[in-house]
């Protein structure tokens, strides 16, 4: 038998951003006017655009979190709609508590169909008259960022405020951001106080940047197997808080990133005599979705690692924790 090392493309092209994508859906149902370019074909925004133009009163969104996160609060709001939303026997088991309870303290009426603070879910859609309301930060930037998506939809705004440390705050932010863009005003996150007002908006369109966590899969490649590889459709400022890969993979495993801003791609470079690190120690807190690639890569180079800030990866579509835990340890890890 003979093992060959395998050679990817030089260049090559990624789907939009699912993070992204997603956002842009509820608020292209919500507000209209929005044109969205570039958009996700991943299983999860498929999920999401097959909901929302659903006319069934039972919506099954499967394994995908972002869909019930982001739906739940959807239809809250949608007058004299009655849904049933479930998915997956996993989803059943991802707490959902946080966001309804805000959404209850907005006025809405969201029903427990089985286990108390978990999906299915049976929400009767009305317009909600309050515009404050508490959330706790420290569980899913996923609550929050449905409760912005909506809040601009409601007659006097909403002011949320957010409780505790703050999770995967860039998810948070890059949600600010095209609230901001569709609104031309400026919404941010000032001391853990979010003010969205009534928002009316224009026609705009939106090209999605490609996915920088599917990126992550071919910094891993570079370092690995020290080939050079261009990939399309990345900016230098952008919205996603897995861009951090390119801080991480430059420190820890020697590949420089290059941006062309011209050609809105990105090229992977890797550093000549680098020599890699004797310990690897981080805290993804702000982008837990690439931890698993940067701990595969640092087992398949020998490092060791401690890497922190990982808590919402034990409440995916699977216990990622314990997955990522099993798998190395059939490496030897």
């Amino acid at each position: 038998m003979k093992l060959f090392r395998p050679v990817l493309p030089n260049e090559i092209r990624i789907t939009g951003s699912k993070s992204e994508s997603n956002r842009l859906l509820i608020l292209q149902k919500l507000f209209g006017n929005i044109e969205i370019k570039n958009i996700s074909n991943s299983q999860d925004t498929n999920l999401l655009q097959k909901a929302l133009n659903s006319d069934e009163k039972i919506i099954d969104i499967h394994h995908a979190g972002t869909a019930m996160r982001f739906l739940t609060s959807f239809f809250a709001v949608q007058e004299d709609a009655e849904k049933i939303l479930t998915g997956s026997e996993r989803m059943k088991q991802r707490p959902i508590k946080p966001l309804v309870e805000a959404l209850r303290e907005l006025g809405a009426d969201i029903e427990y169909l089985e286990k108390e603070g978990f999906p299915p879910l049976k929400i009767k859609g009305k317009k909600l008259e309050k515009n404050f309301v508490e959330i706790p930060a420290d569980i899913s930037s996923q609550f929050i960022t449905s409760l912005i998506l909506v809040g601009g939809k409601l007659k006097n705004g909403l002011t949320i405020k957010l409780l505790g440390e703050i999770t995967s705050k860039p998810y948070i932010e890059m949600t600010l951001k095209l609230l901001s863009e569709i609104s031309g005003k400026s919404i941010i996150l000032k001391d853990k106080t979010i003010q969205i007002p009534n928002i009316k908006t224009q026609k705009i369109a939106f090209t999605v940047e490609s996915d920088w966590s599917s990126a992550s899969y071919f910094y891993s490649f570079s370092a690995l197997n020290r080939q050079k590889i261009t990939l399309k459709n990345f900016n230098k400022n952008s919205l996603q808080g897995d861009s951090r890969i390119t801080e991480i993979y430059s420190q820890f495993f020697g590949i420089d990133t290059i941006f062309n801003e011209n050609q809105q791609e990105i090229t992977l470079i890797p550093k000549n005599n680098f020599s890699l690190p004797q310990f690897i120690q981080l805290n993804m807190n702000d982008c837990p979705d690439i931890a698993q690639t940067v701990c595969v890569t640092a087992a398949a180079l020998k490092i060791p690692f401690e890497i922190g800030g990982l808590a919402t990866l034990k409440i995916k579509e699977t216990d990622r924790l314990s997955a990522l835990q099993n798998e190395l340890k059939k490496i030897g890890c």
